[in-house]
């Protein structure tokens, strides 16, 4: 009988695990659910960095494509939410007494605790909706709580834009600290996603607490100064203890707002130690954000 070559429904012999591994190597894939190595992560970052800007940008289309006013809404929800603020906090409770320029200290705490709230709720939720695309393609998972940073970044560019506006029409003086006003925003939007990378973890592998990040959110505005001045309250305090005051101005929500502050206003001049603390504060969020999250990586996406 001639031998027309191998039967093509004979099962072939299964491989060794050796032999799997080289088969593996030589077309360069890789083990679904393991995490990779550091380097390799790394790397996976930099090489998706655009799949990350496009989902970015998707991801800011579809929250404003329903909306008539569309991005203008970044605007309008934090001015109307600081003209409920004024009134509650500025008139009836009469706190724009410590403050000079209250309108501008509060729009611009406002403001930016909005961006910086987003990027813990958001982030808290960002592996949660994609649970489908992280079982169907290969990428770096901290792209997810990335994107929705980047997004709420963008996002919050045109509010950011009013408070420069604000500042000018509250007559606060342009001066050479206003150039670090973006790089505030930076510091901000690093602190925001190294947070956004613990919390994504966590809710991941216990997604009942995702019910808890909002009230820490609620928490951290009220004790962050977003409406009244930390240093004018604690002062109102009879025997206050001296940890106080440090406590409440050098926690992270705290100096975020500070340092944005600072660029714009004149009568908080900058103050380096702040300064120092926020970026601490940041780079702390960020490389241990990133431990935390990298050391997971295998397991998300699984039921």
């Amino acid at each position: 009988m001639t031998d027309f070559g191998p039967d093509p429904t004979r099962i072939p012999e299964a491989l060794t695990d050796e032999e799997a591994e080289a088969l593996a190597a030589r077309y360069g894939l890789d083990r679904v659910g393991v995490r990779p190595s550091l380097g390799s992560y790394l790397r996976d970052l930099w090489r998706y960095r655009h799949l990350a800007w496009s989902m970015a940008k998707g991801e800011f289309v579809s929250q404003h494509r329903d909306n008539y006013l569309g991005l203008l809404w970044a605007v309008i929800n934090p001015i109307m939410l600081g003209v409920a603020y004024y009134l509650i906090f500025g008139v009836l409770l009469d706190l724009k007494r410590d403050v000079g320029n209250f309108i501008a200290f509060l729009t611009i705490g406002l403001f930016t605790f909005v961006f910086f709230s987003a990027a813990l709720t958001s982030g808290s939720k960002a592996l949660l909706g994609k649970v489908s695309m992280m079982r169907s393609l290969q990428f770096p998972r901290l792209l997810l709580p990335i994107v929705v940073v980047v997004s709420g970044f963008v996002s919050s560019i045109p509010a950011f834009l009013v408070l420069a506006l604000i500042a000018l029409a509250t007559k606060e003086p342009v001066t050479w600290s206003w150039l670090l006003f973006p790089v505030a925003l930076l510091v901000v939007a690093v602190m925001g996603l190294g947070m956004a990378m613990i919390v994504a973890r966590v809710v991941h592998g216990a997604r009942d607490l995702a019910n808890v990040v909002p009230l820490f959110v609620r928490l951290l505005r009220y004790v962050s100064g977003v409406f009244f001045s930390i240093e004018a309250r604690v002062a109102a305090i009879d025997d206050a203890p001296v940890w106080l005051g440090p406590l409440l101005e050098y926690q992270p929500g705290a100096v975020a707002l500070t340092i944005v502050r600072q660029t714009l206003m004149s009568e908080m001049p900058l103050d380096w130690t702040t300064w120092a603390v926020a970026v601490g504060w940041a780079i702390f969020f960020l490389v241990t954000g990133f431990f935390v999250f990298w050391r997971a990586e295998g397991t998300y996406g699984r039921a």
